[in-house]
């Protein structure tokens, strides 16, 4: 198995963490799709934070004013700094992440944005994202019910191993409002990635091999309960072709059924 920009092979969880951590250290070229941000909204974030981000859309334009938003798979916090002057003074934003590197980096830069932009509205929690349910040492759920109006995610869901997927969207399901809505920038397939590609640690750390059929995807939202479910953003020519499978960047927009 080729070395690539991963490293040599180990298993999935292994090498997303090693990836992600050197990662959040030095800038890594080949994580996910260059995308072009509101560069105002830019200027509060320190340079490190921007430059380790790793995504492949701008779930942040759907977020409004007095938003309480929930980053699943936060990492270098950008997207939730984004967030933090979008919801305004009166809002909040929650960043979830497992990467003891990432987090250590988004919680640095915390302090300092909230100094520039005049308030403090963003923390930055240590979770897996489909483990949203797991207790804290005070017996509360690491995310509770109904506390949030809208979950984002960029370029993570598609690191989750399929065994948790079932979890992963019914946390989703149960963390948010009446109403919520959902956000999600990721990689999609054109058809079913096979079982030696799923096992490739450098394909699945490298947001490919574990991407959602395009279909797959939408339907799954649609089986929550989610409304007007569409691809806000889908891009036409595709990020990767391996092995004829078209791996393209969208982002997947719905507002949860009220009632």
């Amino acid at each position: 198995m080729s070395e690539g920009c991963c490293g040599p092979a180990l298993d999935q969880t292994q090498a997303v963490d090693k990836r992600y951590g050197a990662a959040a250290l030095e800038q890594e070229t080949c994580l996910c799709t260059p995308v072009a941000f509101d560069a105002s909204l830019l200027k509060v974030i320190p340079e490190e934070v921007v430059q380790r981000d790793y995504g492949c859309g701008d779930p942040t334009r759907w977020v409004r004013s007095g938003d309480t938003v929930l980053d699943l798979g936060s990492g270098s916090g950008k997207n939730a700094f984004i967030c933090a002057q979008v919801v305004g003074g009166h809002g909040a934003v929650i960043g979830v992440d497992r990467n003891a590197y990432m987090l250590e980096l988004a919680r640095v830069a915390a302090p300092v944005v909230a100094e520039r932009i005049g308030y403090s509205n963003v923390r930055f929690l240590e979770g897996a994202i489909e483990a949203l349910d797991a207790p804290t040492p005070t017996g509360e759920l690491l995310i509770p019910s109904a506390s949030v109006d809208v979950v984002l995610s960029n370029c993570v869901l598609n690191l989750v191993n399929p065994s948790a997927r079932s979890a992963l969207l019914a946390n989703i399901r149960r963390v948010l409002r009446p109403s919520g809505r959902v956000a999600i920038s990721d990689i999609v397939c054109d058809r079913p990635v096979p079982q030696h590609l799923q096992q490739d640690p450098e394909l699945w750390s490298g947001c490919i091999s574990g991407a959602w059929e395009e279909d797959a995807f939408l339907a799954d939202f649609r089986a929550l309960g989610f409304e007007d479910v569409s691809y806000a953003d889908r891009y036409e020519q595709p990020w990767r072709v391996v092995e004829g499978i078209e791996f393209r960047a969208v982002t997947l927009t719905g507002v949860l059924a009220a009632g």
